[in-house]
């Protein structure tokens, strides 16, 4: 596996583990009704969101780096379906969510296409 290969993974990784920073961070704040003010204030102040933000910022420079050497065509199927697929299996594991038959159909069907697509990486 080459450089631009672990770079794509560690931008899926740093993506899928950003939004479930973010939304564990935000899960902890009560924001119905709150001024703008105070939800940024807290947004601001939220160690997980502020986490999540970073890794945000990480997954860009990453993603760009392996663009360099991979496909947009190639790179981006595997980037938004692998990292769904890690943000459906996290939730439901972290935040209790729950799936039914349509979107378990769904994953496998993505799993599919990942790896038709991930196949042809060069």
């Amino acid at each position: 596996m080459k450089v631009h290969h672990f770079a794509l993974i560690f931008a899926l990784l740093a993506n899928a583990a950003a939004n479930l920073l973010i939304k564990a961070g935000m899960r902890r704040l009560a924001l119905d009704g709150a001024p703008l003010a105070t939800i940024l204030r807290q947004m601001a102040t939220n160690v997980p969101v502020l986490a999540g933000i970073a890794l945000f910022a990480l997954n860009v420079g990453a993603y760009a780096y392996a663009l360099n050497r991979i496909p947009l065509s190639q790179a981006y199927p595997v980037m938004t379906s692998t990292g769904f697929l890690i943000i459906v299996s996290a939730s439901v594991f972290f935040f209790g969510e729950t799936v039914d038959i349509y979107q378990i159909s769904g994953l496998l069907l993505i799993v599919g296409g990942v790896i038709l697509i991930a196949s042809r990486m060069s």
